[in-house]
């Protein structure tokens, strides 16, 4: 019994030895991906700059360093650089006018015109033959 016993703890040893890697190249895989579709996201014309962010944080923590980590970090700073220096400005990039400035004195509030009294049914109906 004790012989059976010291071969099978090896063999287990080695089974989980096998599915952390399995688990390690499936993190991997996922980092990989979501890595590529910060890229992706990067470049469309109004991109999610939190979610590109956080698919960075994933292939960062999965340990992956390679150029492509440096590439979508340098795309998320530009981009973010480039969004805070246009923000405001309209389309056609003409400048805003100021808002119209109303000269009226506040002492002295604006009267409405005086209403014309309106005129009895009879004297309209002789203007009107």
């Amino acid at each position: 019994m004790p012989i059976e016993a010291a071969l099978i703890k090896p063999v287990v040893d080695a089974l989980l030895g096998l599915f952390r890697q399995g688990d390690n190249l499936r993190l991997k895989h996922n980092a990989e991906a979501a890595l590529r579709e910060a890229i992706r996201e990067l470049l469309l014309a109004n991109p999610d700059d939190n979610k590109a962010e956080a698919r960075i944080a994933i292939a960062k923590a999965a340990g992956i360093l390679s150029e492509d980590v440096v590439l979508a970090e340098d795309m998320l700073k530009k981009h973010r650089a480039t969004k805070a220096r246009t923000t405001g400005k309209g389309a056609t990039g003409r400048k805003r006018k100021p808002a119209a400035v109303k000269t009226s004195t506040p002492d002295k509030p604006e009267k409405p015109a005086p209403k014309k009294p309106a005129e009895p049914a009879a004297k309209k109906a002789a203007k009107k033959t």
